[in-house]
């Protein structure tokens, strides 16, 4: 059993930057595939970024070229940083892992463990 908490959300301006963590205990995260959504309010949970046991990364189109994510399997902990944060990115964030290899890491029902979630709120 994986647990997982995500710290780092906040209230920031357009433009400026956060960067969220996630923390796993409880198991290990060094072979699952670790995966970050966002919930904005209203609307369905949906993909933001994800990482691989390679470091192979993929991002959703709103996310490309402004977040960034990253591990580190000694800290069992995944970033998500974020900058050029814009208001449609106000959202509470989860973190989520994916043991299972092979999985379509865009996918909500791809993952087995998730986090409780961060609220970021972007402001104009």
């Amino acid at each position: 059993q994986v647990q997982l908490a995500e710290s780092g959300g906040g209230s920031v301006q357009a433009g400026g930057s956060l960067t969220l963590s996630c923390a796993a205990s409880g198991g290990t995260d060094s072979s699952a595939t670790m995966g970050w959504f966002r919930q904005p309010p209203g609307k369905e949970r949906e993909f933001v970024a994800a990482i691989t046991r390679y470091y192979i990364t993929n991002y959703a189109a709103s996310a490309q070229g402004r977040f960034s994510i990253s591990r580190d399997v000694i800290k069992k902990t995944v970033y998500l940083r974020m900058s050029s944060l814009k208001p449609d990115d106000t959202a509470v964030y989860y973190c989520a892992a994916a043991p299972r290899g092979g999985v379509a890491p865009t996918l909500v029902g791809s993952y087995d463990y998730w986090g409780q979630g961060t609220q970021v709120t972007v402001s104009s």
